[in-house]
């Protein structure tokens, strides 16, 4: 069987549950509210500057960025050196 809701049904709610809801849906109005003001107050901030990337500092990236390359160069050399030697000592070369 299956109840029907009409105005005649009723139901029982604690205190402590309707405290629960109530605090729940101020928690809940109160975050809305100040994130519209953090919101508004961000729309009135102005713009972050482009960053401009100076001669300098274009040429210093550059240049390390060279230097580990180069860095790197030299090591595989010695990798492969040290290869080469291992295999040498392995086949009896």
């Amino acid at each position: 069987m299956t109840k029907e809701l009409n105005e005649d049904t009723g139901f029982k709610v604690s205190i402590k549950t309707l405290v629960g809801i109530g605090a729940a849906m101020a928690t809940v109005i109160s975050m809305w509210f100040m994130l519209q003001a953090d919101i508004a107050e961000a729309r009135e901030l102005p713009a972050p500057a482009d960053p401009e990337v100076t001669r300098m500092e274009f040429d210093m990236k550059d240049q390390m960025i060279r230097q580990t390359i180069m860095d790197t160069k030299t090591d595989v050399e010695e990798i492969k050196e040290s290869l080469e030697k291992i295999e040498d000592k392995l086949y009896n070369r």
